[in-house]
């Protein structure tokens, strides 16, 4: 599963190991641990018991059940970011105040990625699943507190600890969602469950953006409408992990990890990894999660001020992304000094932006070893493969910069040219950070292969949830100030100039990605060379015996999308 996840989680890691114990499955993680392959009578064994399985067999009943628990709340997950995001910039917030709002969301996974997997290997699988969903309910009622006449220090301060119970509910839910698999995934690689639980990930990440739609549609009716549609989501998927799960489902049979164990950095090729994973999120939320809806949102220099009159009671006498200002009569835009510079366009259609790219990602995500690495011969990867694809990730944005800062589409405000630039810039991106999640999904579990996973992953997981924090804080410093502010608004001042932000921002991910990918060459990892297609770029080093037992760990690119991984997520 791990292939179809934006960021993964150390209780995926130990609730995983858990379930193994305690469902009796050593033989199926023998084969990926020892490197041993099953023999063809055990295949043919297997394919032939699992030609009758079905939804109601109790085999992948957990399965069943706690994906749809999942789908539902990934759903109101991504849901969630846009409702506050959205909200605080019609209440004139800057970008770099609404970054400070998502910051213990991301925290949060650094620590409840560690205390989830300890809770859900000695409570279980259920327990995690059901205090994740109420966690989330509890942070949506908070949201329904958030006052118009309050302070702006007092709403940061109360819409960020809101936050922090969602991101603590997100980690404890996907908890089960990154560890079911293992107990319905079998010894064989081609069979038909594993292609359904190959699909259905995908599609978790993907809901993710249907949420940030959904979201941004109904905030354009109602704010606590959209509130409370997605806390009956979460209503409606809490029966299934209350009534539908054993309580000790992922329970350890045996001694459970510490603290003490999961803090050991003695995998240097992990630790390397989990350094190069920071970097590569942050290549992404420097930009994508404040910068560009704010940038999106925001409407044209040219249309505020005194020189554009308008009548308050004539809703279209203002364009895109702007409103009449009763008092003064003249067009303002919607977030008073937030910036100034972009297509101005509504909610909704920022939203579609959003969670169309999510979409792709997920979907990409999934089908990567089949589409890419695959007919590239780079499957299974190493880690010239990462580099190679890393070093691909910092052109999308390379380009972005490059584009949104001096090309006459933005520079003369030719909005049909900026609208598709976008697209085409948010798309590659999207495709080929996807590729970039994908291999580090693979090479984590590969590279972990000599110890309990929940010991050798810590910091690789924690370091997503820190690249992401440090993503989307600078995101708001460099959105906020480093467009300087716009002197050319005659009697009004509109902010920032959004479009020298962006740019900013586009330049900070080019970097972050090519630190990612220039720390990945730290690793110890030649034995494969690398290959694209049937030519060799370089050749691979002789193997020792150490390392030709690494290569037989994990045969086949494929296997982790079905042990754990995200980017959200993993993914993030």
């Amino acid at each position: 599963m791990a292939m179809a996840s934006e960021g993964g989680t150390v209780g995926a890691a130990v609730a995983g190991d858990a379930v193994a114990n305690n469902e009796e499955t050593h033989n199926e993680d023998a084969h990926i641990i020892d490197g041993s392959a099953p023999t063809e009578q055990a295949d043919t064994q297997q394919e032939e018991d699992i030609k009758g399985w079905g939804f109601s067999d109790p085999r992948l009943r957990p399965f069943v059940i706690i994906s749809i628990t999942y789908l539902l709340f990934t759903v109101t997950d991504g849901a969630i970011r846009m409702i506050v995001l959205m909200h605080a910039y019609n209440k004139s917030f800057s970008a770099l105040e609404v970054a400070v709002m998502f910051t213990l969301y991301e925290l949060a996974g650094v620590f409840t990625n560690l205390a989830a997997g300890m809770m859900g290997a000695r409570w279980g699988i259920r327990l995690t699943l059901i205090m994740g969903l109420c966690l989330q309910i509890f942070s949506y009622g908070l949201l329904f507190g958030w006052k118009d006449d309050w302070s702006k220090e007092t709403a940061i301060v109360y819409v960020t600890i809101a936050q922090m119970f969602a991101g603590i509910a997100k980690d404890l839910t996907k908890l089960g969602g990154k560890t079911v698999t293992k107990l319905v995934t079998p010894e064989g690689k081609d069979t038909r469950l594993f292609h359904l639980v190959s699909l259905l990930t995908g599609w978790k990440n993907s809901l993710k953006g249907v949420g940030y739609f959904l979201g941004s549609a109904l905030l354009e009716v109602n704010y606590e409408l959209a509130l409370a549609f997605m806390m009956g989501l979460i209503v409606v998927a809490m029966p299934f992990a209350v009534f539908g799960l054993d309580k000790d489902l992922g329970t350890a049979k045996k001694k459970n990890a510490s603290l003490k164990e999961i803090f050991v950095f003695d995998n240097y090729n992990l630790n390397v990894l989990s350094l190069a994973r920071l970097f590569l999120f942050a290549s992404r939320d420097f930009w994508f999660e404040v910068p560009l809806p704010f940038y999106l949102r925001s409407p044209d220099c040219q249309a505020l001020g005194p020189y554009y009159p308008c009548l308050p009671e004539d809703e279209g006498s203002c364009t895109r992304g702007t409103v009449c200002d009763p008092d003064f009569e003249y067009c303002t835009s919607v977030n008073t000094g937030g910036g100034c510079g972009g297509p101005g366009l509504g909610r909704v259609v920022v939203g579609a932006f959003l969670g169309g790219y999510i979409i792709l990602y997920g979907q990409v995500q999934s089908w990567t070893p089949q589409l890419v690495t695959g007919p590239l011969n780079q499957t299974p990867p190493n880690k010239m493969t990462e580099v190679f694809w890393g070093m691909i990730n910092c052109y999308p944005t390379l380009i972005a910069a490059v584009v949104v800062y001096a090309s006459e589409a933005f520079r003369q405000y030719q909005l049909n040219s900026m609208i598709a630039w976008l697209v085409v810039i948010i798309v590659s991106f999207a495709v080929i950070f996807a590729i970039n999640s994908s291999i580090h999904s693979f090479l984590v579990v590969k590279y972990a292969k000599a110890d309990k996973v929940a010991v050798s992953v810590g910091f690789y997981y924690m370091s997503n949830a820190l690249g992401r924090l440090f993503g989307t804080l600078g995101s708001g410093f460099l959105y906020t100030y480093a467009g300087g502010d716009v002197e050319n608004v005659p009697g009004y001042d509109p902010g920032s100039n959004g479009r020298l932000g962006l740019a900013a921002c586009f330049l900070a991910g080019t970097l972050s990605s090519f630190l990612a990918a220039i720390i990945t060459i730290w690793i110890k990892d030649e034995e494969s060379g690398f290959k694209c297609r049937n030519w060799t770029i370089i050749e691979g080093k002789e193997q020792t015996e150490e390392s030709s037992e690494d290569e037989n760990i994990i045969p086949q690119m494929e296997i982790p999308r079905t042990i754990g991984d995200d980017k959200a997520d993993i993914p993030c």
